[in-house]
């Protein structure tokens, strides 16, 4: 199978298994509701604006899981026990099903990234955006936020290059033995990775 017809298998494979687990799991998204509700308040939902496949922007959906910033500005300080525990798992990435049915996003893809970031991507960094962004990918199931930007486009450029049924299904079921197993629960996925902006892998930074 060619990458261009596996493409367009990927992307009914995507918009069919979406469906399926929003049916599936729709009392599961209920619960979740209604504990955000509970221990955070509203909004239920956290939307900010990425950079999609061809550089196109799109909302993201995710569950929220820090209190307001007019609370506390510090993001360590705003994220609850409650919010660690939805990033962990990864419920927090649940909405993005919705994402997948919309077309913005692919189950298995470079993770979308904020569009203030797009000045500062060299010509090679910017490549990641040929292909829709993923719910996971391969630079999330080999070290997550543990890695450097540097590695982390390596990954995403990998992932383009070699792009199959077979590497998707493995990134997929890596992705979940890490969800599923207590180690996952110990990564600091919970925290944010430094803003690329301050990275010393942007095209400016590096001409300092």
């Amino acid at each position: 199978m060619t990458s261009i017809n596996y493409l367009c298998l990927k992307r009914i494979l995507d918009t069919f298994f979406s469906f399926f687990l929003i049916l599936l799991f729709f009392p599961f998204f209920l619960i979740i509701i209604f504990a955000i509700a509970f221990f955070l308040g509203r909004p239920i939902f956290f939307i900010q604006r990425r950079l999609g496949k061809d550089l196109r922007v799109f909302r993201l959906y995710k569950f929220r899981t820090m209190t307001p910033s007019s609370v506390f500005k510090d993001d360590s300080l705003r994220l609850t026990t409650f919010g660690k525990f939805l990033r962990r798992s990864g419920f927090d990435e649940l909405p993005q099903l919705f994402n997948i049915i919309k077309g913005d996003m692919s189950f298995i893809g470079p993770r979308p990234l904020l569009i203030e970031y797009l000045a500062y991507f060299d010509k090679n960094q910017i490549k990641r955006h040929l292909v829709r962004p993923g719910l996971t990918g391969y630079a999330q199931v080999n070290g997550r936020n543990k890695t450097s930007w540097g590695t982390r486009f390596k990954h995403d450029l990998w992932y383009i290059k070699n792009i199959s049924f077979l590497t998707d299904l493995k990134i997929l079921l890596k992705t979940f033995i890490y969800i599923f197993s207590f180690s996952e629960f110990q990564s600091p996925k919970s925290q944010s990775m430094i803003d690329f902006r301050l990275s010393k892998y942007n095209k400016f930074n590096r001409r300092k």
